[in-house]
């Protein structure tokens, strides 16, 4: 399959796209196992055009044992079993092309899973062997060995190390069947690279890096001991000669990089959106903040001021498949996310949490920069409780129970609300339940109703397609340059972009009124008797 076209690859799309995180496993079963796969994201590409999203982003589909949702990859060249074949995702990614969606693959450059011939060789090898060397294998400390070689902490929660009968020690900064690689190793960085162009020539159009300040380590993998730089594994200067390499490989395509980078220095965060480095990065204090005017206005100012020196787009997101979704996380007394704040029975007001999510979903979709939409937001679903025998996600069982996990999120959609499982694919029940409220929601209500929340992103879709004022005018230009704050009342967020548009959003206050304008051109939901935006409401306006 041919890569892009090097005319159209020159086209910087993705400083504005509208960008729809597909998780293969739970989208649409296309066979009827249970399972989502590739035959059935294919069967719904009508859907995803009629959405009027630009591109996809696939979670892992490569061949995997599953022990993290895929993210523990075991061979890159190969579509797990589960979703399809390579075959079919060539075919997905020409003809989402086709239609005039682009294709996002998801890398994982920190480890792999334990089923990855590498590891398996290292294990097969033994103590001291050249197999071993591609991860980090470590004697342990004390008396025989029998203590972790370090104090790290693992992604998940507790020890980050696992002991083998040989003696030795393997590093897995995520769960034990994620192994972490050495990227001090030369045959490490030819293999991710080659990968790189393996995806490239089949026609992707970008690489998502998931946990991209990892990878690196320091060589002696000493004691993490805090407020000491640098880190023993976050962060590494070395990343970005690794990420400089990388770009290389993607502008030969016309590719582009977007990077997971979980960083609270704004400085060290623009480091890696540097012209020769990554295009964009996941803006994830956006995601994570709280539905409050201030702190959004300051997620909003300070998201916008740390990729202006680089020139960077911004982006937004509101969730993802690791992130409490938003309806639920909006109708909680604290509405902010944060991993260690998960528990079960945390009362929601679903109906509260749903307003909030539409005027979210306009005030995201109105900043200047690129969007991502998780499937099922949409639709406006809402956490699932997935019975306590029923979680796979490791997260819960590290926590030793504590932690719900990330399944609540990650539940198959509905498509079809009177037909089996909510025609999310045939008869069989799908891989984690989807509980008895869920035909409700189902894509095939929505289209119809045009109060609904799949009617309100469609909206908001076209017109952030047809309106100049929504539009990033040049890679050279500032993003701080396309929005204006407006005055406006305690807890109302209110500004311009170009060409007359206005967003409005009464995150807090009393109805409001609306700053001068001659149309309305979308609201989440209805004005007052008074033409006022109520409480939890967001309007966009043309002036």
């Amino acid at each position: 399959m041919a890569a892009i076209q090097p005319a159209e690859a020159t086209v910087e799309w993705w400083r504005d796209a509208a960008i729809y995180q597909v998780y293969v496993r739970s989208f649409a079963d296309g066979d009827g196992d249970g399972t989502g796969d590739l035959a059935g994201v294919r069967s719904r590409l009508p859907y995803l055009v009629e959405l009027g999203v630009d591109a996809l982003w696939f979670t892992p589909w490569y061949l995997s044992p599953l022990a993290d949702g895929g993210y523990d990859v075991a061979d890159y060249r190969t579509i797990d079993p589960a979703f399809g074949t390579l075959a079919e995702a060539e075919k997905l990614i020409a003809e989402a092309r086709e239609l005039g969606i682009r294709t996002i693959i998801d890398v994982v450059p920190n480890h792999v899973s334990d089923q990855h011939v590498w590891f398996k060789a290292a294990l097969a090898a033994g103590p001291g062997s050249p197999e071993r060397e591609l991860f980090h294998f470590r004697q342990g400390r004390g008396a025989n060995g029998e203590l972790p070689p370090n104090n790290w902490v693992s992604e998940f929660g507790g020890v980050p190390w696992t002991r083998l009968d040989d003696g030795d020690w393997y590093l897995h900064l995520f769960a034990t069947g994620q192994p972490d690689l050495n990227w001090a190793h030369p045959a490490v960085r030819r293999e991710h690279e080659d990968v790189l162009r393996f995806w490239f020539d089949r026609g992707v159009a970008g690489v998502r890096i998931d946990s991209a300040v990892l990878p690196a380590k320091d060589p002696g993998l000493p004691d993490f001991t805090p407020g000491v730089d640098p880190h023993p594994f976050v962060d590494r200067d070395e990343l970005h000669d690794i990420y400089r390499s990388w770009r290389a490989i993607a502008d030969e395509y016309g590719g582009i990089f977007v990077g997971e980078v979980w960083l609270p220095d704004a400085e060290r965060f623009a480091r890696y959106l540097r012209p020769d480095e990554l295009h964009t990065a996941f803006n994830l204090s956006f995601m994570s903040c709280p539905w409050d005017a201030d702190l959004m206005r300051t997620a909003v100012d300070d998201t916008l001021a740390e990729h202006a020196p680089v020139g960077a787009p911004a982006t937004w997101v509101l969730c993802n498949h690791d992130v409490t979704r938003t309806v639920t996380r909006y109708g909680r007394e604290d509405t902010r996310f944060d991993f260690s704040a998960k528990a079960f029975g945390t009362p929601t007001d679903l109906e509260l949490g749903t307003r909030r999510a539409r005027a979210a979903a306009l005030l995201s979709l109105a900043l200047p920069g690129a969007v991502y939409v998780y499937q099922g937001e949409e639709l406006g679903l809402p956490e699932a409780d997935i019975p306590r025998d029923r979680i796979e996600d490791p997260m819960h069982f590290r926590s030793g129970g504590t932690d719900p996990g990330r399944d609540g999120c990650r539940v198959p959609l509905p498509w079809t609300a009177d037909a089996p499982y909510a025609g999310f694919g045939g008869d069989t029940e799908p891989w984690l339940p989807q509980p008895e409220s869920w035909a409700k929601y189902a894509a095939d209500l929505q289209v119809g109703d045009p109060h609904s929340m799949l009617s309100l992103y469609r909206d908001a879709l076209r017109l952030r397609r047809t309106e100049p004022g929504f539009a990033v005018r040049a890679s050279g230009d500032s993003a701080e340059a396309a929005l204006t704050w407006l005055s406006s009342g305690p807890g109302v967020l209110a500004f311009s972009r170009t060409d007359g548009l206005i967003c409005v959003v009464n995150l807090a206050g009393p109805p409001t009124e609306l700053p001068g304008h001659t149309s309305v051109l979308l609201t989440s939901g209805p004005l007052d008797d008074e033409g006022r935006l109520p409480q939890d409401t967001a309007a966009w306006l043309r002036s």
